[in-house]
């Protein structure tokens, strides 16, 4: 990696004073490849960047520029997305396949240029192609630029804790099946922290199969957990300690204390912990929040150890472990996600926009797809059919011939479509479970459907959970913005009585948020970021199925606020 400082001058007229701000571009290289790993009493090859799983941590500081060369050297379709980054007037990086690009093709390579603007914290960066993210994934740390401190005292040590998600086998090969068939994929063989499962597994009690970082008594650390799951949300916690929420989605919080931290796929969550325990060895778990009723999942639990330096060793080989919360416990994952709320005044907070352009119900969940030919009921989905999904009775197709920015930029008829609608075309009791299978309801149109709205519009969506073939939380994530997350409920939004309970003072700030199972999360962006920004599922097994759709922001009247042309390397279709 190269760091090149350049010192850029901005006047400010502020009392006849001004300051000095520093940029600099930091530079890595990312090779991505095949990589053979022991885990589990298994040899699997794996896709990998730079031969480590978890992939490079890459550090910057907010204003920093980061240019990333890519080198696929995969035998598959690779792009990468900078999972969180705002890419103001940079969309070409983005990353996801045929949204904002074609995907590298084995052999080929892009660079990914942009800078981190108004943004702090913990984000990362994954694979954006088919499963590929389950071992293509690694943290992007966003300190602040020089001068500039936390708004919290400042830590000891900062430790990236990547939850993860393993399988006995190749990551692509199992979509692919269950894709072929239409029924649900295999579930994962084990959950990591930090690329390792910890002992609770076969053929993982040697020592290097579980992460242990050391600590220091009395002093404080901060914790940059990551959930880089495939599949799964992910309860956290650490024996006999307590945790301060200091920061969601590279957002700052108020400070939150809590002994559990709930993660969804995609989220980021930074907490402050103080080692002041006995000296000794402590487990760090997670274990899965499964939602969804009578579904099948990973139900094994990932473990580390904190230890203190100077443990007397009696005490070293006998961690404590932490009583985790049940799969199920819907009230303390809604307790955690309802109690956070934004640091009104810290670094790059931005207030509620008032004014709304674009009021949107929308509802997310899964359906069916027919099995083939009329009659053909040999799928292994529910009622023989296809699983699928949808938001708003729009089964999301992505393109193949282009990408939908690339459309959008050149002005290509025939790739998508602007008619997402703005609320479902049918209006029905959407949590009522005697809906589970209501075949006039169930089967969702496939089509690459997109909103568009001009630059600076104000968008409000209530996103809306449905029973169809089973009440679920969903982490629904917006590329390009943060959203404002005004509130979250249980069964169906009224609008006469739950918009009472918006908060529109602190409201928590996020680029994913988890709906509500059987509920309804309401949240609110200004979209003055032009481009083309798809909104999914972060559960990995939803996305080809259909849950997603698009937005796509026109261009702003002043050159600040247009889209430049897309770099001479983005890959060709």
């Amino acid at each position: 990696m190269a760091r090149l400082k350049f010192l850029i001058f901005w006047p400010l007229v502020l009392v006849a004073s001004a300051s000095m701000a520093s940029s600099a571009i930091v530079e890595h290289t990312f090779h991505v490849q095949n990589l053979t790993v022991n885990r589990l009493c298994h040899r699997q090859v794996i896709t990998a960047v730079n031969g480590s799983l978890p992939g490079p941590a890459i550090h910057v500081q907010e204003g920093d520029t980061l240019v990333v060369h890519v080198f696929n050297k995969s035998p598959y379709n690779l792009t990468i997305h900078w999972h969180g980054v705002f890419q103001l007037l940079s969309g070409w990086s983005d990353g996801p396949e045929y949204i904002t690009q074609c995907p590298i093709r084995p052999g080929n390579s892009y660079t990914y240029k942009f800078t981190i603007t108004g943004q702090e914290g913990t984000l990362w960066w994954h694979a954006h192609v088919q499963w590929l993210r389950a071992t293509v994934h690694g943290a992007l740390i966003i300190r602040p630029r020089s001068g500039h401190k936390y708004p919290f005292p400042k830590p000891h040590r900062e430790v990236p804790i990547i939850l993860g998600e393993w399988w006995n086998a190749n990551v692509i090969d199992v979509e692919n099946q269950a894709l072929a068939t239409g029924a649900a994929p295999n579930d994962s063989d084990a959950y990591t922290i930090n690329g390792r499962p910890g002992d609770l597994y076969n053929c993982s009690q040697n020592p290097k199969f579980t992460y242990t970082y050391k600590v220091e008594q009395g002093k404080t650390y901060l914790l940059r957990i990551i959930n880089a799951a495939l599949n799964n949300q992910l309860f956290f916690k650490v024996a006999s300690h307590k945790m301060t929420v200091v920061a969601i989605d590279a957002s700052y919080t108020k400070p939150y204390l809590t002994d559990v931290v709930l993660v969804a796929p995609g989220q980021t969550t930074d907490v402050l912990v103080t080692f002041n325990q006995a000296p000794g060895a402590y487990y760090m778990a997670a274990r899965p929040y499964a939602s969804a009723p009578n579904v099948q999942f990973d139900n094994t639990t990932t473990r580390g150890i904190f230890i203190y330096e100077n443990a007397p060793s009696r005490a070293v080989a006998a961690p404590r472990m932490p009583i985790l919360p049940v799969f199920n416990d819907t009230p303390t994952a809604h307790k955690f996600n309802s109690n956070l709320t934004a640091l009104v005044g810290a670094p790059h907070y931005v207030p509620v926009p008032r004014r709304v352009d674009h009021h949107m119900l929308v509802t997310v969940g899964l359906g069916l797809a027919p099995c083939g030919k009329p009659g053909n009921n040999s799928c292994g989905g529910p009622n023989g059919q296809r699983f699928s999904a949808s938001m708003n009775n729009a089964s999301f197709q992505f393109p193949t011939r282009l990408s939908i920015l690339q459309a959008h930029f050149f002005n290509v008829p025939g790739i998508y479509t602007t008619d997402f609608p703005n609320k479902p075309p049918v209006a029905f009791d959407y949590t009522n479970q005697n809906n589970s299978l209501n075949q006039a309801l169930i089967f969702a149109p496939k089509k690459t459907s997109v909103k568009k709205v001009k630059y600076n519009d104000t968008v409000e969506m209530i996103l809306q959970d449905t029973s169809f073939i089973g009440i679920e939380n969903h982490p629904m994530h917006l590329h390009g913005f943060n959203f404002h997350v005004l509130a979250q409920g249980f069964g169906n939004f009224n609008p006469k009585t739950d918009r009472k309970k918006f908060n529109l003072v602190n409201p928590q700030i996020r680029n994913t948020i988890g709906v509500p199972v059987g509920g309804w999360a309401a949240i609110r962006f200004q979209a003055n970021n032009p481009g083309a920004w798809i909104m999914h599922c972060h559960l990995d097994v939803h996305l080809p199925w259909g849950l997603a759709m698009a937005f796509v922001v026109e261009n702003g009247p002043t050159p600040s606020s247009m889209l430049p042309p897309p770099p001479s390397d983005l890959p060709q279709c």
